[in-house]
């Protein structure tokens, strides 16, 4: 009984909160089209394999409205690749949400990939959830000279209907900014 109270406590403690990690070498802030971007969550699920999310000031990774994203995995992979899976995973998802629709866009100088997307869910409350990602794919090195796929990623939401029709019908404006600030954004140094 002891132990159980003892694990609520934890959980319930700010003392206890799980500090945030910056794996990659880049503590942010990131500063993107004029808006600074804190570190604000980071996860290492494999040796090989970093992600890292960064939101404005005021915001919580579980209701942003404005997140960057910063991944590194280790290995020989290319940006096609890479953009590729994540279509994947996408076309899989259009059987259960009729909003998916992406856009893959190529830069042959560069190598590099960007995959700008939209996606719906649910929150717990049952309220509608509109996202729309778009994914910066390039290869990367580390200073400790591992090479691999990087992601720099910007992901904007909007939650309920009345915001989500609202956010649904500035996408497009919102895309003919966003996507060309991402391609000409300094990638992170790790």
């Amino acid at each position: 009984m002891a132990a159980a109270v003892l694990v609520v406590l934890a959980l319930a403690s700010p003392v206890f909160a799980q500090q945030v990690t910056d794996y990659l070498g880049v503590p942010g802030p990131i500063t993107f089209n004029g808006t600074d971007y804190a570190l604000s969550w980071s996860s290492k699920p494999t040796p090989d394999y970093i992600k890292q999310e960064y939101l404005p000031r005021g915001q919580v990774p579980e209701a942003y409205s404005s997140m960057l994203m910063v991944e590194f995995l280790a290995g020989d992979l290319k940006p096609t690749s890479m953009a590729g899976a994540q279509m994947d995973l996408l076309n899989r998802r259009k059987a259960s949400d009729p909003l998916v629709s992406m856009a893959l866009t190529e830069n042959a100088q560069s190598g590099e990939v960007i995959l700008d997307f939209i996606l719906s869910g649910r929150d717990e409350t049952g309220g509608i959830v509109v996202e729309w990602n778009a994914y910066r794919y390039a290869q990367a090195q580390t200073a400790a000279g591992k090479t691999g796929g990087m992601l720099l990623a910007i992901s904007r939401r909007a939650y309920g209907e009345p915001a989500a029709r609202a956010f649904l019908a500035s996408l497009q404006d919102l895309k003919a900014v966003q996507v060309p600030a991402l391609a000409a954004a300094e990638l992170p140094k790790f």
